[in-house]
């Protein structure tokens, strides 16, 4: 079972990869796919509070779990992460306190019916990986017009880096910074366990890091 040391110390090893690259300021967020609540719970004891989640019925449970086993009232700030299903969006949109994935208009509406003014990411392909998800780079313009419309604060971008060795991520990195830039957005979410010290290079702001911390996903 992951603990909070364990955690601790994998964080503190995790922050030594970030600073060697100028990413003192990069926030962490803490990624528990495939893990239990235990590891939101080691999170939050290593002082990770910004917690990631794919999929909405983990989420779910888990935030369930944490509402029933702190005493000290303290609450993970969840990010959402994965795809985003429409149907599933009003069951955790209280939840969410930043949702990273948003890649078509469709999506946006649904999320501002269900929670006005939320605060989002643009999801970006900028790998060109079918079933990833993100919307196309040249329209990531129009979708951030398209979340703004529909009442959606947007924070910045988002992007899964080209799988393989990390340097293949660094052109698809430096393409969301460029245009974030463009647009005026602050929060640039790219990089991952693997690629994280490219991410920080080309300008990211928060990395999403899972087995980095938790180690291996169970199968």
């Amino acid at each position: 079972m992951t603990s909070a040391p364990e955690v601790a110390h994998r964080l503190g090893a995790l922050r030594e990869r970030l600073t060697r690259v100028g990413g003192d300021r990069v926030r962490v967020v803490a990624v528990t796919k495939g893990f239990g609540p235990e590891a939101v719970f080691a999170a939050m004891g290593a002082g990770l509070m910004e917690v990631g989640e794919n999929y909405a019925q983990d989420l779910l449970a888990k935030a369930d779990s944490v509402g029933e086993g702190r005493d000290d009232g303290r609450r993970p700030r969840w990010h959402f992460i994965g795809r985003l299903q429409r149907n599933k969006i009003r069951k955790v949109a209280s939840l969410i306190d930043l949702w990273q994935s948003v890649d078509r208009t469709e999506t946006a509406i649904e999320i501002a019916r269900w929670a006005p003014g939320a605060r989002v990411l643009v999801q970006v392909d900028t790998a060109g990986v079918g079933g990833r998800g993100g919307c196309p780079a040249q329209d990531t313009a129009q979708l951030v017009a398209g979340c703004r419309q529909a009442g959606l604060e947007v924070a910045g971008l988002m992007a899964v880096g080209e799988p393989g060795p990390p340097e293949r991520a660094r052109p698809g990195f430096r393409l969301l910074a460029a245009q974030a830039a463009d647009l005026g957005l602050p929060e640039l979410s790219m990089g991952m366990s693997a690629d994280m010290e490219v991410a920080v290079e080309e300008g990211s702001t928060m990395v999403r890091v899972g087995t980095a911390l938790f180690g291996p996903r169970p199968r």
